[in-house]
């Protein structure tokens, strides 16, 4: 019976070692084709095109925005100025009122 079970351990051991040379060579050759794809990968031109395209229309909507912005703020800035000017006149006038006794 001892002669049996060391030979049915010495079975399963030896089956065990054949499935595991089994998944190495197996491990191997995925490692193999991972590598080769990486390389295809590595070497193969990036198709940049679209992307510079993409870049480039951002950056013209991005400068147009921009430009608009600046339009308005002068437009806006020049109608606080000539408010300012109304302003200053009305109290000058109101001064040179006051100083010569007129109402």
């Amino acid at each position: 019976m001892p002669g049996k079970i060391t030979t049915s351990v010495e079975a399963l051991e030896a089956e065990a070692e054949k499935m595991l040379q089994e998944a190495r060579s197996r491990a191997n050759e995925i490692l193999l084709e991972a590598k080769e794809e990486a390389k295809k990968m590595l070497s193969s031109p990036l198709p940049l095109d679209g992307v510079k395209a993409e870049c480039d229309n951002t950056v013209s909507k991005a400068k147009a925005e921009a430009d608009g912005k600046i339009k308005d703020s002068e437009k806006k800035a020049a109608e606080i100025g000539n408010h300012a000017d109304k302003k200053v006149k009305e109290i000058m006038e109101l001064v040179v009122n006051i100083v010569t006794g007129g109402s």
